[in-house]
């Protein structure tokens, strides 16, 4: 019997999202994924799932959707107001859908991306090893449209009623960055880096969180192309960084100034615009 959930709304974007498909940067594909992996891992584990297990991301909720089957969901990410069948449910914890109920995801309070998994998975096909769409190169599942019905995968025994704390996206953010590759290419390039400011921009995306603020004084011209990599802090004439998030190009030609530790490019997927953003260089 095939399991399915059948998408009624789906808000300003919804796409179908596991952890990527690392290690094709030779053939021009970015690694993809979830932008907020530990939000996504956390939502999989609360309903039974592997946490490779395919969901989807939401920029700022809006989606609703009606379960054809049984099933246990779970919202995660910033803290928003979850309904089933119209009545005010839990986000961060396992939640049961019988079938025909419907299960409606507000816009979060805080920052920009909600993760929802649903038991068993979303079993869309594979394409390089990921069910993940890839906005930049569309590969994967298309963005995913009102009325799309989404087939699930086998559920396993439930793993308890664990509730997982909401993620509070701040106001402020600092995060770590290795300098290089090309920090030669900048006058100090560490002092310009840690007493900079800048906000996050209404032109981010999956590609790339922009940046608009302190001007990073560089050489001018281009450096012929070379290999990118998530996390890349890419900084174009204008002096205005350019962080690479999960669909970002494999290659380039503007000067890399240093790297965002990974661990921390999730807080800079789920910043808002107008979030202030901080380096903290390490050679």
């Amino acid at each position: 019997m095939s399991r399915r959930i059948r998408i009624l709304r789906t808000g300003p974007q919804a796409l179908v999202q596991d952890l990527g498909r690392p290690g094709h940067a030779h053939l021009g594909v970015p690694p993809s994924g979830a932008v907020d992996p530990h939000s996504l891992t956390l939502a999989n584990r609360l309903v039974g799932n592997d946490e490779t297990a395919a969901g989807l991301e939401l920029l700022l909720g809006g989606l609703e959707l009606a379960a054809e089957t049984s099933c246990t969901v779970a919202v995660t990410g910033p803290a928003v107001e979850v309904r089933i069948n119209g009545k005010l449910a839990d986000s961060h914890q396992p939640l049961h859908l019988p079938p025909n109920a419907t299960l409606t995801i507000g816009t979060p309070q805080t920052g920009l991306r909600t993760y929802l998994a649903v038991s068993g998975g979303i079993t869309a096909a594979e394409e390089l090893g990921s069910r993940s769409t890839d906005l930049l190169s569309g590969i994967g599942p298309d963005p995913l449209r009102d009325k799309d019905v989404l087939d699930l995968g086998a559920p396993n025994a439930a793993n308890g009623a664990d509730v997982v704390p909401p993620f509070h996206a701040p106001d402020t953010i600092t995060v770590p960055v290795t300098l290089g590759p090309r920090d030669d290419w900048f006058e100090d390039a560490e002092t310009q880096l840690r007493q900079g400011s800048w906000t996050v921009s209404d032109r981010s995306n999956r590609v790339g969180a922009r940046l608009r603020g302190t001007v990073l004084n560089r050489r001018d011209g281009e450096i012929p192309s070379e290999g990118m990599i998530t996390g890349a802090i890419q900084v174009p004439p204008d002096g205005q960084p350019v962080v690479f998030l999960n669909d970002h190009p494999t290659t380039g030609g503007y000067p890399v100034i240093g790297v965002v530790d990974r661990a921390h490019l999730r807080f800079l997927g789920q910043a808002r615009p107008g979030t202030t953003v901080r380096f903290l260089p390490r050679q």
